[in-house]
This record gives C-alpha cells, structure tokens and sequence, in this order.
C-alpha cells in the first residue's frame, strides 16, 4: 500500500479559516452524508466478499476496487479536515486528487486460514495492539492540528514534521483498515513509514 498526501510549500489563509468555520456545512456534512450510504454499501459488500473468499481464495476484483475507492475519498476528505492539504475534496468514488493519493495492489489470493484467524481473533491479535498505540497517535495529532492552525494562519506554511506524524497516523490506520477487510495478508507494521 502506497499511501501519499503532499505537502504544500504555502498553504491558503482563506481556506483554512473557512474550513474551520464553515467546514463542516460545505465538507463534513455533504460528503459524510454520501460516505455513510456508501460505507453502509460497502459493508455488505465486504460480508459478500467475506464469504466468496472463504470458499474460492480470490476477493472479487470489482469489489476490491469499491473498498479501495471508498478508502481514497475517505482519506481525501480527511486530509481536508486536518488541514493537511488546500482545495475542496473530490467528490465520489472514482474522482482524482493532485494532492492525496492511496495505491492498493489487489491481491491473487487471500488466505482463507489468515481471513478466519482475523474473524475470529482479529480483535486480539490486530485492533487492540494498532488502536492501542493508534489512540495515543490520533491524540497527539489533533493537538498538532490545533496548533497547526495558528502556524498556518500566522506562516502560511505547514510544518513538515507534523504534516509527516499525521500522515503517519493515516497511513497506519489505513494499513490496520485493509488487513481487517482482508483486503491484503500482510500484517500492518508498527510503523507510520
């Protein structure tokens, strides 16, 4: 998984009072109303494709494809909210973005004893270790996302190193995301690299 949100030399004043303001009437509010219709969508899609993999090994291509949009308009969405990147968020499933982009290679074969291990196990064994250490992360960056706003509002610039830890933060839940959705068999790493 290649997971990449870039990181602007000069970020828009503008914006970013607007989006904290006024984001959540004209981002949060029309794209999670779509995203929670397309998550529900989505997970009847992943019950369906629980089970074809079950019995064949292979994750249906054209549902692979769903789930690894519904995650890029997710993460685009949320790039916008922590101010990680200007511009409005594309919106549906098969729209482009400059700035976010989310590669998931599809899978030949999944493993039917890892996708029962994680049904069955999945929460003890992946979700409280990752989360664990994924709640303190998430923490932290909304506190450097508070404090990214005065630097931006004041700067005009990000700072790489926070920019960086978030989207470290991301691109970690989004590996833990797409173990759990057997949408790959490698275990996510410790890591935000």
């Amino acid at each position: 998984m290649k997971l990449s949100i870039v990181h602007q030399e000069s970020y828009s004043r503008l914006e970013l009072i607007l989006r904290t303001l006024f984001g959540w009437i004209y981002i949060i509010l029309p794209h999670f109303f779509v995203l929670f219709f397309i998550g529900l969508w989505g997970s009847i899609l992943r019950f369906i494709a629980f089970w074809i993999v079950l019995f064949t090994g292979r994750y249906p291509k054209s549902m692979f494809e769903f789930q690894t949009q519904l995650l890029r308009w997710q993460i685009r969405v949320n790039a916008r909210i922590s101010h990680l990147v200007d511009d409005y968020p594309s919106f549906g499933l098969t729209a482009s973005d400059d700035n976010v982009s989310l590669e998931v290679p599809y899978p030949e074969r999944v493993s039917r004893g890892l996708l029962l291990l994680r049904m069955l196990f999945g929460v003890i064994y992946v979700i409280i270790p990752h989360f664990f250490i994924l709640f303190f992360r998430i923490i932290w960056g909304s506190i450097l996302t508070f404090l990214a706003f005065f630097v931006v509002l004041f700067t005009k610039r990000f700072p790489e190193s926070w920019h960086e830890f978030l989207v470290g933060t991301i691109r970690w839940n989004t590996r833990v995301t797409l173990y759990m959705w057997f949408m790959t068999d490698d275990y996510p790493p410790f890591s935000s690299k």
